[in-house]
């Protein structure tokens, strides 16, 4: 049910985008009509007449947000987490660049009542953290000078940080993972909208995917895919390819 509805949010956050991009070129081309005479001539000019696709490199920072889980079963609660994403890419073509990025998310979580977690020392709403660090390949799609589109593959590994808050108790007694380092990866891409030849408003939706275990009880590890969003902006450098 949580995957399906994360689904159909990046799926409408998609759209909106496709939709303010339309809306976007049919102003501008009202706003870039023929010259009219009066008293004067008005001379509109494009902001975007310069806008190329022949950058070197760019890089982007926005604000992100992830959902993640920070325990495996029977823990039920999830955690929304906010934070930043700090992303850069090396175009050698055209269409493929290598692409790598940082990202810190930080929050709340439930917890679960496990063994100890109870009167005293009961533990609710413990701070989380992750941090991911990932590269891959980077593919231009369709685009023109209102805006692109981008996809991305990226893998690398995550930082969990899940202990920091539960003060005397083991992470057993509120269904927690360990703290711990373990593989990620990050698939989607990114919907840009140019406001000049050098400077993008940008929207990216992922789907993220990490491994955390644990070293109690079942000692497994447990793969999850889960939504995450940042919005910012981009910057393309002026050294050319």
């Amino acid at each position: 049910m949580v995957m399906r509805l994360q689904v159909r949010t990046s799926i409408s956050l998609a759209a909106l985008a496709v939709l303010a991009l339309c809306s976007g070129t049919r102003a501008l081309a009202q706003s870039t009509a023929a010259p009219t005479a009066g008293n004067g001539t008005y001379i509109a000019t494009d902001p975007l007449a310069n806008v190329r696709y022949d950058q070197r490199f760019d890089i982007s920072l926005g604000a992100a947000y992830a959902h993640i889980k920070a325990g495996p079963p029977p823990l039920r609660e999830g955690a929304n987490l906010g934070g930043l994403d700090l992303t850069a890419s090396y175009w050698f073509s055209k269409r493929w660049a290598v692409e790598g990025t940082g990202r810190a998310y930080m929050g709340t979580s439930g917890a679960g009542l496990g063994p100890g977690n109870t009167g005293a020392n009961l533990v609710s709403g413990p701070f989380v953290a992750q941090y991911l660090f990932a590269a891959g390949p980077e593919w231009l799609g369709p685009h023109n000078k209102h805006g692109a589109l981008y996809a991305h593959g990226l893998f690398g590994g995550a930082y969990g940080k899940f202990e920091k808050d539960l003060r005397v108790l083991p992470p057993s007694a509120v269904w927690f993972f360990n703290d711990q380092v373990a593989p990620a990866a990050i698939i989607g891409g990114h919907i840009d909208l140019n406001r000049t030849p050098r400077w993008v408003f940008r929207i990216t939706p992922d789907a993220i995917y990490t491994r955390y275990g644990i070293n109690y009880g079942t000692k497994a590890t447990y793969p999850y895919w889960n939504f995450g969003l940042s919005v910012g902006v981009d910057y393309k450098f002026h050294t050319k390819r």
